[in-house]
């Protein structure tokens, strides 16, 4: 054979050996990054969460309006503002009251000193009858004059009764009158904050007539004491009891996560929708002083601890797959799928009695295109 055509046939074969090899290089199939944990002991606890958006509650709350109708004569408080027992919160036209504990007011005075008077004349008559009594049993006064010594004692004392009486009577009235004077202020029944107001001075306010409710004059809270009230899927309500830990997250607050307690299971079955029906668990905050800058009306979710172990073996919830299954990181860089027996469970972590061991690594990022059982592996380079 010629040198040239052999040569020319050398130069083919290698040309066709490298495009071989970059056929294979580019078709091999590239490993998946995947993201992994070891398989380590710790706290796992069996929780049962709302299945809505439950609401922060202040554990009192009053909107409360005058008993009477009648113009607002005076408002000293505003939105926003914190108030204590006792405090005035709105005042309606009351000079007519007014006037009439004054009146009564001089009346009981009068009738206190009219009292004095009879009950002094009495003290009077009666030591002038004793006296009588004892000249008399010497023979030194008739029996006439010791006769009408003894009534007119007696008319005095019962004219001091009856000024007594009266003077009672008075003060009673002024009981009236400072009663009828209070149903025109308005006062609060315990501290809060004043939530809301309705009406300004110069308008009127009317009571709300029976089976219409009406907006309160003013809504009172009391942010001194919080509680959480969320609705329990009718399926998990029954492993709850009143006392069981549970945990508050807020959105407002999405950094902090506060302890609390069960203080209330709903006895009764919501069916707000045929499909999902729910029972409302109320939880306390553990901590009440944590609760400064929270508001009533805050969305908030609960999550109420059932059971829980200290030391057990655990993963992330995560990771477990259906069928309580895991995709394993093995020494070789492949995914080995894994079936394990599941103990206690919530949203985070899930015991492992059965099928794992401390220590081996297991895949999270199971939500990744492509990861399955068999296919080669790399660590994230993220991770």
């Amino acid at each position: 054979m010629p040198k040239k055509p052999y040569k020319l046939l050398i130069s083919l074969a290698a040309v066709l050996a490298a495009a071989v090899a970059l056929f294979a290089w580019f078709g091999r199939v590239k490993p998946i990054e995947v993201i992994v944990k070891p398989i380590a002991f710790g706290k796992v606890q069996h929780t049962v969460a709302n299945t809505r958006a439950g609401t922060i509650k202040a554990c009192r709350r009053a909107g409360i309006s005058p008993s009477i109708g009648g113009q607002i004569a005076g408002m000293p408080v505003k939105e926003g503002d914190l108030v204590k027992p006792g405090q005035l919160l709105m005042e309606l036209w009351n000079h007519d009251r007014l006037a009439q504990l004054e009146l009564a007011t001089s009346e009981a005075d009068a009738a206190a000193a009219n009292a004095r008077q009879a009950c002094i004349r009495a003290d009077v008559a009666l030591r002038e009858a004793h006296r009588l009594m004892q000249l008399k049993k010497s023979n030194l006064a008739s029996d006439e004059a010791a006769d009408k010594a003894d009534g007119e004692a007696r008319a005095q004392q019962a004219a001091c009764n009856a000024a007594r009486a009266t003077k009672k009577v008075s003060e009673a009235k002024i009981r009236l009158v400072e009663s009828e004077l209070e149903q025109t202020r308005l006062t609060a029944p315990f501290a809060g904050i004043v939530a809301e107001v309705n009406g300004e001075i110069g308008e009127f306010v009317t009571p709300s007539p029976v089976g219409i409710p009406t907006p309160p004059a003013v809504d009172l809270v009391d942010v001194g004491c919080l509680y959480v009230s969320a609705p329990i899927d009718e399926v998990d309500a029954p492993q709850i009891r009143v006392g069981m830990p549970a945990r508050i997250s807020l959105d407002a607050m999405s950094q902090k996560i506060f302890a609390g307690k069960v203080r209330r299971i709903a006895p009764y079955v919501l069916e707000r929708e045929k499909q999902a029906r729910t029972l409302d668990v109320e939880v306390d905050f553990l901590c009440p002083e944590e609760c400064e800058g929270m508001l009533p009306g805050y969305s908030a979710d609960i999550e109420v601890i059932i059971r829980e172990q200290d030391k057990s073996l655990r993963v992330p919830t995560e990771a477990v797959l259906e069928g309580n299954k895991v995709l394993l990181f093995t020494s070789d860089n492949t995914l080995q799928q894994r079936e394990i027996k599941a103990g206690l469970s919530n949203w985070e972590w899930t015991e492992v009695t059965e099928g794992l061991s401390e220590g081996e690594e297991i895949v999270i990022s199971v939500d990744r295109e492509g990861v399955e059982d068999g296919v080669a592996a790399v660590r994230d380079k993220n991770d």
